[in-house]
């Protein structure tokens, strides 16, 4: 019925209005010339100027960054080899066990996460005086978390990847491993580039674990927001989750547009095999 299509949309509507309004009213708000955050006043750029100088979101941002890019790098990495071990090995011993410690950040609450990682950071360092809390206790944790949705991604990726292709390659003489890397590797690539983009997100977003594992003067771009936002009202904030939010649009739209290109691509390729197996299957008929 018409009406329902009608409810539908408008319901659809607000939804996305909800979701989307509130970022809309903070990007309008970046440009503000004064600190008020219920009255427009006027168009300038001074907090995104105040923004360049304002040293502790710079360096924040560049850690937020350094530390993302460390974690969403190790986190596909240890997710494809779990997920491949997941996959292809339904029966061995512990399996249970391991897929159930691979999904546990799943469900776990980050506030229990970070201060088990605390408790074992602290354990270590003083059995062997090392890691030091700061950037490599942060990446650790954020390894952790992105790596349990890395896993599901590629999971899925793999499940649905036809073994045939597998399979011949090893009739053809193909090790296991030269398998992996020329066979398996290409067909997930995009999931696997998917979780790396994935756990990038998730490690830059994080201020809870970060909060637990980070030390003195190691503040991640979240923290320092999250300080901020608790001392009162500051543009300046905005203006940071502006140009996040643009980059951000930015990276998703390029990925979107790869994938799609990759996609036809392969459409195409697929056709003309087929097409050229027809012809050749009319050739041997004649």
């Amino acid at each position: 019925m018409k009406w329902a299509q009608y409810v539908g949309k408008a319901w659809m509507a607000l939804t996305f209005l909800f979701l989307y309004l509130p970022l809309v009213f903070m990007m309008v708000f970046s440009f503000n010339s004064t600190r008020q955050d219920a009255e427009f006043t006027g168009f300038s750029w001074r907090w995104y100027a105040a923004l360049i100088q304002d040293t502790k979101i710079v360096d924040g941002f560049w850690l937020s960054v350094k530390v993302a890019t460390a974690a969403a790098l190790a986190s596909a990495g240890i997710a494809t080899l779990a997920a491949f071990v997941l996959v292809r090995y339904r029966r061995f011993i512990g399996r249970t066990l391991f897929s159930g410690m691979v999904n546990a950040p799943l469900v776990m609450p980050e506030v229990v996460i970070g201060l088990s990682l605390l408790l074992l950071m602290v354990g270590v360092q003083n059995a062997l005086g090392w890691p030091q809390r700061g950037m490599l206790t942060i990446v650790l944790g954020h390894t952790l978390l992105g790596m349990a949705y890395g896993t599901v991604v590629i999971q899925s990726r793999l499940m649905d990847m036809d073994r045939t292709l597998e399979e011949a390659a090893m009739d053809l003489g193909a090790k296991p491993f030269q398998v992996f890397c020329f066979i398996t590797m290409p067909h997930i690539f995009q999931a696997i580039l998917a979780a790396c983009l994935l756990a990038f997100t998730l490690s830059f977003d994080d201020v809870v674990i970060a909060e637990f594992l980070s030390g003195p003067g190691v503040n991640t771009l979240p923290q320092v927001i999250f300080g901020y936002a608790r001392r009162g009202i500051n543009p300046t904030i905005y203006a940071a989750a502006t140009l996040l939010i643009v980059l951000v649009t930015l990276v998703v739209t390029a990925y979107s547009v790869w994938v799609a290109r990759q996609t036809r691509r392969r459409e195409r390729d697929i056709a003309s095999a087929t097409h050229a197996e027809r012809m050749a299957c009319q050739g041997d008929k004649v």
